[in-house]
């Protein structure tokens, strides 16, 4: 009989003061610099920066999350995913009209300030509120 333990992944979504969530997943999807990258079992090591800012996961349970992480690096060995960004959010836990004023804020003020980094974790608050609700 097969090893269900090679079935799974062992996920671990770590922001810069907390962990956010962790658990056993069936795939992981990020876009990373080289392009979108989707984690199964038995997925080659990977070590990527990730860009985008979500990040989608699909637990055992076959429940969904989509997790904003709009900077960070994401590390796949041995059935380990490791997602380390200095922000990460889940996306449920994102009010999405929140997300959008700050967005036009922080674009509003990036356009003065050029502070691209305020925009790009607005829009992955973003994101991550649509592709939940």
């Amino acid at each position: 009989m097969a090893d269900d333990s090679a079935k799974h992944l062992e996920v671990a979504l770590v922001a810069a003061e907390r962990t956010v969530w962790q658990g056993q997943a069936r795939i992981v999807i990020a876009r990373t610099t080289d392009g979108d990258v989707g984690i199964l079992p038995g997925h080659a090591p990977l070590l990527g920066l990730l860009q985008g800012g979500t990040v989608q996961v699909r637990t055992v349970d076959d429940e969904y999350f989509v997790a904003a992480a709009p900077d960070g690096f994401i590390s796949v060995a041995n059935d380990r995913v490791s997602i380390l960004a200095e922000n990460a959010e889940m996306g449920h836990d994102i009010d999405l009209e929140e997300a959008r004023r700050e967005l036009d804020q922080a674009m509003a003020a990036g356009l003065a300030d050029a502070d691209a980094d305020e925009v790009r974790l607005a829009e992955a608050r973003v994101r991550a509120a649509e592709q939940t609700s």
